[in-house]
């Protein structure tokens, strides 16, 4: 439905469906290119509230709120992709939706989005869908080493259990809470990685410089960029990521969430049609960021150059660090060269929730990192050192 119409122009109105620090980033870029912007949201007082032109308070599964908010906007997009699909057909009525309705079924639904990997020849590790309890203990019987993850709903690590010992798949299969879940045989790991990838509606697509992620917690808790790791690597995930955006005809952004093994094999984790906290970096690194990069692809114009400027790295920032009303001392973080501080105008800090990130450039992606981590250090925050990954480019 939304191909064809061709390019839209500042003034327009981008319409964003969620208003959390993706969405805040993605208006603000807009905002600079001289676009209105839109937010709906079921808190009114959201982050990205206080740099849009209107805020609609609803939930993320009201088609009536979302056919009012689409007819105020030339174009739509998200940075959540818990968003109903109703409620993205509602919209499309009257503003193109990109991405659409067809891609956020998928990629929403664990199961989905694994059989979707597998049956159209992107390289997943071994997993299995289960249903029960006695399901989730056969698995685990199977793959010994096993992670189980809600099919939908399960986000920075929560909705997701590690276990090997078959007697505990009982208790693990209630916290789950739903009817259906993933079962995923643990893998050797070398690193995490992932790849992001712009498309406009017209099919042409750019692709950022992978990153190279590290999870404390099931979270990400540091990136880098460019990844520093063998060029072959780094390419097969690039080719990779295109194949999956051309496949899944996505209109805006793809991050694709890849593990190396210890092997050298690269299989998909997960897929996140928006924004994408590991490219966070790109901001500083590339001549383009991410958030303005979604601009131009939703609004079907030119894309932006996204070579690398500068190798660049952030830490994410929790609320932990505000714990029993302390005030994290910022300007401890700032004194490093090159480091910035990114804040998202959230309240309640509560321990887990992201609440910013620091970030810092560098004559090398491992030197950014370094220079992030010490500045993150100053103010309390301890990180795990990179792995240690055979051909990795210092």
């Amino acid at each position: 439905m939304s191909a064809g119409r061709g390019p839209i122009v500042p003034p327009a109105t981008i319409g964003i469906l969620g208003g959390g620090q993706l969405g805040r980033m993605t208006a603000l870029a807009a905002r600079s290119m001289g676009y209105h912007v839109h937010v709906l949201d079921p808190d009114a007082q959201c982050a990205t509230a206080p740099v849009a032109d209107r805020c609609v308070a609803a939930t993320f599964d009201d088609p009536n709120a979302a056919r009012d908010f689409a007819q105020h906007c030339d174009v739509i997009t998200l940075e959540i992709e818990q968003i109903a699909t109703d409620v993205l057909d509602a919209a499309r009525h009257y503003a193109p939706t990109r991405p659409g309705p067809a891609v956020i079924g998928m990629v929403q639904d664990r199961a989905k989005q694994k059989a979707w990997l597998r049956d159209h020849g992107f390289p997943v590790g071994e997993f299995r869908i289960v249903q029960s309890a006695d399901d989730l203990r056969a698995a685990v019987a199977h793959f010994d080493d096993t992670f189980v993850k809600r099919c939908r709903g399960g986000f920075d690590g929560r909705g997701q259990a590690r276990l090997r010992d078959a007697t505990l798949a009982t208790d693990i299969w209630k916290t789950m809470g739903q009817s259906m879940a993933v079962a995923e045989r643990g893998l050797a790991l070398a690193a995490e990685l992932s790849v992001m990838i712009a498309r406009r509606p017209g099919g042409e697509m750019t692709a950022f410089p992978v990153a190279l992620n590290h999870h404390e917690r099931q979270v990400l808790s540091w990136s880098t960029m460019p990844a520093p790791l063998p060029p072959e690597i780094t390419e097969r995930a690039t080719t990779i990521g295109l194949g999956l955006a051309d496949q899944l005809r996505v209109e805006g952004l793809i991050a694709v969430e890849m593990f190396l093994t210890t092997a050298g094999e690269i299989f998909v984790n997960e897929l996140a049609p928006r924004p994408h906290n590991s490219f966070h970096a790109s901001e500083r690194a590339c001549v383009t960021g991410q958030f303005e990069q979604l601009v131009r692809a939703v609004c079907d114009l030119p894309f932006g150059d996204v070579s690398v400027v500068r190798p660049a790295a952030i830490v994410n920032l929790f609320g932990d660090l505000w714990h029993n009303g302390a005030q994290p001392r910022f300007e401890d973080a700032l004194a490093g060269r090159g480091t910035r501080l990114h804040l998202y105008g959230k309240g309640d800090p509560r321990p887990g929730r992201k609440m910013g990130h620091l970030s810092a450039v560098g004559s090398t992606a491992l030197d950014a990192l370094s220079v992030v981590r010490k500045a993150a250090r100053r103010i309390g925050v301890i990180t795990e050192d990179p792995p240690a990954i055979a051909g990795v480019v210092t």
